[in-house]
């Protein structure tokens, strides 16, 4: 038995006014196919590519081991030059990834390659940051902590993305005082037995391809796989609501602190207590 998911929206190219009647207010995912064919990056942007501009740059690496209390808050697992990252990219299926990592800022050539759209979001004018990862590694479901409305857009291969609203998260074990589900939750062969709620999850799924752009509106729950190496790009824009922007601004200056310091103080305790509460919350529901 699979999740309940359906394909989210595709079109190949959309106006301002559509898009934001069609998908910002009605906060509705949708992937744009066509938006990057005029940007350098739609062109340029390949591994290869990052290799020759960005290869001698030490960057953070990230896998899939679950939280532990001795780790800080997104603290990174490994680093190494990006160049040997691209060649072990390139090599063979790894679950080491990069994000939270400034590479625009490092390399500012980058920042020539693409094109802040004009689409009905005010977007952040903040520089990007990219993802990368390689064949087979897995972003865990989680939303993110500011709540943005995320233009996410993919280059170098295909990138699997499977969304849940903010409505489904009373089925999908939430994590308290966490962005995150349970992180023993495999969402590709979800066990039914140990998670029954699942069942009632219904979510939404797509592959971006080269250059495509999922837009995810704020508070989305999002699970990504890379099917092959590759690399995203995000662009952000501040909740619309404000009961969201409250939210937001609760989890960056009170929950991640509250979080991170019952970790010193109670070990791996506060991670155990964590995701057993995750399965009596959602079991009460």
């Amino acid at each position: 038995m699979k999740l309940n998911l359906t394909e989210i929206e595709r079109v190949e190219t959309i106006s301002k006014e559509d898009f934001y009647t069609q998908y910002i207010k009605k906060q509705k995912p949708v992937v744009i196919q066509k938006l990057t064919q005029d940007w350098p990056a739609y062109e340029k942007w390949n591994l290869n590519y990052i290799k020759t501009i960005a290869g001698d740059k030490i960057v953070p690496l990230y896998d899939d081991r679950p939280v532990s209390h001795k780790d800080g808050f997104n603290a990174a697992h490994a680093s190494m030059k990006m160049a040997d990252y691209i060649d072990l990219l390139q090599s063979k299926p790894t679950n080491y990834r990069i994000f939270l990592y400034e590479l625009m800022k490092e390399v500012p050539i980058l920042q020539n390659d693409f094109k802040w759209p004009n689409i009905g979001l005010r977007l952040v004018k903040q520089l990007p940051m990219l993802f990368f990862g390689g064949e087979n590694s897995k972003v865990f479901m989680h939303y993110d902590i500011d709540y943005s409305n995320i233009l996410h857009f993919h280059f170098h291969g295909k990138k699997q993305c499977m969304l849940f609203a903010p409505d489904q998260t009373p089925y999908l074990y939430k994590v308290p005082h966490a962005l995150i589900t349970r992180e023993d939750i495999d969402f590709d062969n979800p066990d039914f037995e140990k998670f029954p709620a699942l069942k009632k999850a219904q979510g939404l799924i797509t592959t971006l391809n080269h250059g495509e752009m999922l837009y995810m509106p704020e508070g989305y729950w999002h699970y990504m796989k890379y099917q092959t190496p590759g690399f995203s790009m995000s662009l952000r824009a501040f909740p619309r609501r404000i009961s969201n922007l409250s939210k937001a601004v609760y989890n960056v200056f009170i929950m991640r602190y509250f979080d991170t310091a019952m970790r010193k103080i109670k070990g791996q305790a506060w991670i155990d207590y964590k995701n057993k509460k995750a399965l009596k919350d959602t079991e009460k529901i």
